[in-house]
């Protein structure tokens, strides 16, 4: 399901179409009836403000996908020079395939965090609804 504009309430998916994870995470929500938005960050970009507050919430390591194919790609001193949340925000502005997917900004729930980052199905389960 995906709505025109999030609302303050609203799930937002942030992902890249064509990624099997991401699209797991879609189907999941459409099957428990949650209406999202979802923005291909790849088409879409990312702003630097939707970077530091992932980054702010789940860590820097935690949002930086080192077993991608991009990251793979990458040079080693390229690679090297991920050190630090700033280093991994500038790289992953430039490459936004080094974002592991999806990103989903959740709707206020309790003691649960407003950002979560990959998808598996039992723990969205037993947190979400």
């Amino acid at each position: 399901m995906k709505t025109p504009t999030p609302t303050q309430q609203s799930i937002q998916v942030y992902g890249i179409s064509n990624c099997d994870t991401v699209k797991k995470a879609r189907n999941w929500l459409a099957e428990h009836g949650l209406t999202y938005a979802f923005h291909d960050f790849k088409k879409e970009g990312v702003s630097e403000a939707s970077m530091v507050h992932w980054i702010h919430i789940v860590g820097w390591e935690n949002l930086i996908n080192r077993k991608g194919t991009t990251w793979r790609k990458l040079d080693t001193s390229t690679q090297a020079s991920v050190k630090d949340a700033d280093s991994a925000k500038a790289l992953m502005m430039i490459h936004h395939s080094l974002i592991k997917r999806p990103v989903v900004e959740w709707p206020t729930h309790g003691t649960l965090p407003a950002v979560s980052v990959s998808f598996n199905s039992d723990n969205w389960s037993e947190q979400r609804i």
